[in-house]
């Protein structure tokens, strides 16, 4: 087993991981996402959730493939016989961080009727900081903003690289991989590594935006959209969005930059209003 990471795949694994999922700290955020599956959306399926408890510096890879619907019907050892990961995921007082929430949100609702809430999006506080007309990808994030040196760059994209050969068809790979049982090593630190880089990327954006003199107006920007993207991720519309729709910013003149960052914040750079 790869240091860090355990894999949840009975029920009774599922049960005691249940318990260490609750009263959490909330400010940082304790509970960081990513899913892996075959197109990922309703279209497709969900293979593994990864979910990374930040204080327990540990990931924990839960095995949808193996246990179906008992992965959201499993109830945990707690006081609480009602809480289950289903609960967890749908209660807006337990702040869940993921990354482009959008397709997971698409997978969760419309294949285990999940409505997620208490959503963080990294995505969208990366687009506050740099509100481009494009949106950033993860891996773009990681190496820019996440690698303390270019030994670490290295070792990031070395763990990304082999796990895109192995399921992406572009590279010879299959989506099937994340179905094979047991995991292989490669997948698992694949997936624990797109789980472990969150908390540090949201502690980079967050003390970012924390420096801005307008930081509390696009900490509410980025609040709201994460809401509206899981509700645009539950409509009929969102099924038939194409790349090019899913790379484009957030729309509206509120996520332009208003301020000139020039002395008055440490903006990291100098923005004009445009």
């Amino acid at each position: 087993m790869i240091p860090g990471v355990t894999i949840i795949d009975t029920p009774e694994l599922l049960s005691e991981l249940l318990g260490t999922l609750i009263n959490l700290p909330v400010r940082p955020p304790s509970l960081y996402l990513d899913l892996e599956g075959q197109d990922l959306s309703r279209r497709g399926t969900i293979s593994i959730i990864q979910i990374h408890v930040s204080p327990l510096r540990h990931t924990y890879l839960t095995d949808v493939h193996t246990l179906k619907e008992k992965v959201f019907s499993t109830t945990g050892k707690s006081d609480d016989e009602n809480i289950t990961l289903k609960t967890i995921l749908e209660d807006a007082t337990i702040p869940k961080v993921f990354f482009d929430v959008r397709n997971d949100s698409d997978a969760l609702y419309h294949l285990y009727g999940v409505s997620l809430a208490g959503v963080h999006d990294i995505q969208l506080m990366k687009f506050a900081l740099a509100p481009f007309k494009r949106l950033m990808g993860l891996a773009y994030c990681m190496e820019l903003d996440a690698c303390s040196s270019e030994e670490e760059v290295k070792a990031v994209k070395a763990t990304k690289e082999t796990g895109r050969k192995l399921f992406s068809p572009a590279c010879g790979g299959s989506y099937d991989v994340f179905n094979q049982r047991p995991i292989p090593d490669r997948i698992v630190e694949y997936c624990a590594q797109n789980a472990h880089i969150l908390p540090v990327l949201w502690k980079e954006y967050d003390e970012r935006l924390g420096r801005l003199c307008d930081g509390e107006k696009k900490r509410d920007l980025i609040t709201k959209e994460a809401v509206e993207r899981v509700r645009v991720s539950q409509t009929v519309e969102y099924g038939k969005w194409d790349r090019r729709e899913m790379i484009k910013g957030p729309r509206g003149v509120e996520w332009k930059v208003k301020y000139v960052h020039d002395g008055c914040c440490d903006s990291g750079m100098v923005l004009r209003s445009r």
